[in-house]
């Protein structure tokens, strides 16, 4: 599915632009067609979220666990991450990033994945440095995919995990098995960025 959670639904299929926000294809414009529900995260949200994962970022294995237009993904190759799996049930959000790769001459340096991210979970077996979760907003995804995340022993120590829900979601079960490292809320929208290792 394109990345779907959003406070409005889309009235039809149309073509929305996503712009890269910085790293080595800063400023590209890339097209996806915008299905229901359709929101990649916005620009100001991903530039702060990149500024957290700065440190880190650089030689990175990442998971964009519900990757619909493919916009952290892409953002984190851009800014030096070693390798992206892009997973989404959706047979056109996949096509689509598989050609915004191809565009960014990029191929080598992702796999994209048909399947839920409960299969991805199941059967991969790489260490993931940073992982996204923003699924689609009021399905009750995220708490089922971090507690399998969690179960699944994929973390590399000390791993990111970034995760996006509306505001009033609470995520108060996550604080046994991993800490708040940075937390914003915006637009009725909270941005937090967990880590397996020391707050």
């Amino acid at each position: 599915m394109a990345r779907s959670k959003t406070r409005q639904h889309c009235t039809g299929n149309h073509k929305s632009q996503l712009r890269i926000i910085g790293g080595r294809w800063r400023s590209r414009k890339l097209e996806f067609t915008a299905a229901e529900g359709l929101r990649p995260t916005g620009d100001r949200m991903r530039e702060t979220l990149f500024n957290w994962l700065a440190p880190m970022i650089n030689e990175a294995n990442c998971a964009d666990l519900f990757a619909g237009s493919g916009a952290l993904g892409l953002e984190a190759l851009s800014r030096g991450a070693q390798h992206v799996d892009f997973i989404d049930n959706s047979a056109t959000a996949i096509s689509q990033i598989n050609e915004h790769l191809a565009t960014l001459e990029a191929t080598g340096l992702a796999t994209c994945h048909l399947e839920s991210a409960k299969g991805y979970l199941t059967r991969d077996a790489k260490a993931l440095d940073i992982v996204f979760i923003d699924p689609p907003f009021h399905c009750g995804l995220v708490l089922p995919t971090c507690l399998q995340l969690q179960a699944s022993e994929l973390l590399a120590p000390d791993a990111l995990i970034y995760i996006e829900t509306p505001a009033q979601e609470t995520l108060a079960e996550l604080s046994s098995h991993w800490n708040i490292h940075r937390e914003k809320i915006t637009g009725g929208v909270a941005c937090r960025l967990y880590t397996t290792g020391a707050a």
